[in-house]
């Protein structure tokens, strides 16, 4: 479970430092890449549930 915490850790990371540095000049480019990143971030926390339910189950 920590290796998946610190893969989560690691996206939170690169989402910040791409909104403080790397942002794309065009707003609607720069929302999309936004939305993209936020979904990938609510999906790997709904595999961690699946991941830490499975390991309850057993």
């Amino acid at each position: 479970m920590k290796r998946q915490l610190y893969n989560y850790a690691g996206i939170i990371i690169l989402y910040i430092l791409y909104n403080q540095f790397f942002r794309v000049e065009d707003e609607k480019t720069n929302a999309i890449i936004n939305i993209l990143f936020a979904s990938f971030l609510f999906g790997y926390i709904a595999y961690m549930a699946i991941v830490v339910l499975r390991k309850m189950k057993k």
